[in-house]
């Protein structure tokens, strides 16, 4: 690892929250471009909340990424925030005089109902959403056209309960998330967004604490496939997602299957016996991982963020992204009616990347 090149400078009132390890890398990358601080020298970065989930993977790669954030200087609060039925309140409740002291917030899913809420009681001018993956791109999108906050792979689905009671607090952080002369907003994004929405500030991820605190990684001769939460989102029928995977790996000579963090272990079990694969568990997001090294030559992936970020983290060396087109057979028949042309358009905008046809199922 190299030495790394923190940040300094921040008002003492910028305050990050953040529910998944890309989503803090995201935090760093930005906080590195805002204000990056020579070796050796002091802390003095932002406040990080971290907003945990349950499962242990996702809690493992966070833990992580926290100690990256504390070498770069920055406060770190962990809050277990999903801990029980009165978790939320005291969450909410211990964070509420920081929230009202903050000049600006950082976030990295203005979807999350977690975030919406905290967004009602905040006072500050300043907001700045961070890459949350593919989901910016649907953020940007609903924003610019006034549309409710709805993730992509929900959009087209009959609103529950839950939804119709939480709607008032969704459109009040829809209305916060819109820039006037009061508030400012900006986007920190690898993703591409070709228009912005109206009086948005739209600045470019470009990796660059990565490449300066990770690698050059050491490249090897094989590939390496990068794995999609597509089936447990039920967008992706797992048996068509199984078959498509030893079709791939069959063919590109793929030896190692990077487990997304929310795939489920049966799923994992299956792929391992079925493909011969040897599935890793990263301990950090792929782009770290893939910096680090070793990393194939050649890294294999469906439709995701990664076809948009791995060209950035590894520009300058060998490795090619190739991504691989979802055919709409593998599709559920509960998947959202737009979920064809959504994960078409990640790959069409991608750049860098080696696109390939879709599979054909064995």
């Amino acid at each position: 690892m190299s030495p790394h090149a923190g940040t300094a400078g921040f008002t003492p009132h910028t305050l990050a929250f953040v529910e998944s390890p890309v989503q803090l890398l995201n935090v760093l990358e930005w906080a590195h471009l805002r204000a990056p601080r020579a070796e050796g020298a002091p802390g003095g970065g932002l406040t990080l909340v971290v907003l945990s989930p349950t499962d242990p993977m996702t809690r493992g790669q966070l833990r992580r990424m926290a100690d990256l954030a504390r070498d770069e200087g920055h406060t770190v609060r962990w809050e277990e925030a999903r801990g029980g039925p009165a978790a939320p309140f005291q969450t909410i409740g211990g964070l509420t005089r920081l929230l009202r002291k903050a000049d600006r917030i950082v976030m990295g899913d203005p979807f999350s109902r977690y975030v919406q809420l905290l967004l009602t009681i905040t006072r500050a001018r300043d907001l700045v959403v961070v890459d949350d993956g593919t989901a910016t791109m649907e953020f940007v999108a609903q924003l610019a056209s006034g549309e409710r906050l709805v993730r992509w792979h929900r959009k087209g689905g009959r609103q529950g309960p839950r939804d119709l009671i939480f709607a008032p607090v969704s459109s009040s952080a829809r209305r916060r998330l819109t820039p006037n002369t009061r508030r400012k907003v900006e986007i920190f994004s690898s993703m591409p967004i070709e228009e912005p929405p109206k009086g948005v500030t739209i600045t470019a991820n470009e990796f660059a604490w990565t490449r300066a605190t990770f690698g050059p990684p050491r490249i090897t001769k094989g590939a390496d496939m990068v794995g999609t939460s597509l089936v447990e989102t039920g967008v992706v029928d797992a048996d068509r997602y199984l078959e498509a995977v030893t079709a791939l790996a069959k063919t590109h000579g793929a030896t190692r299957y990077f487990a997304h963090r929310r795939e489920s272990t049966e799923k994992l079990h299956r792929l391992a016996v079925e493909t011969g694969l040897e599935i890793v568990r990263p301990d950090l997001p792929l782009e770290l991982i893939a910096r680090r090294g070793p990393i194939g030559r050649t890294i294999l992936s469906f439709p995701s963020t990664v076809v948009h970020t791995l060209p950035l983290a590894l520009v300058g060396t060998e490795v090619r992204v190739a991504v691989c087109d979802i055919d709409p057979a593998w599709l559920t028949e509960n998947a959202s009616p737009r979920a064809q042309g959504f994960l078409s358009g990640v790959t069409g905008t991608a750049k860098d990347v080696h696109r390939l046809s879709a599979v054909t199922a064995a």
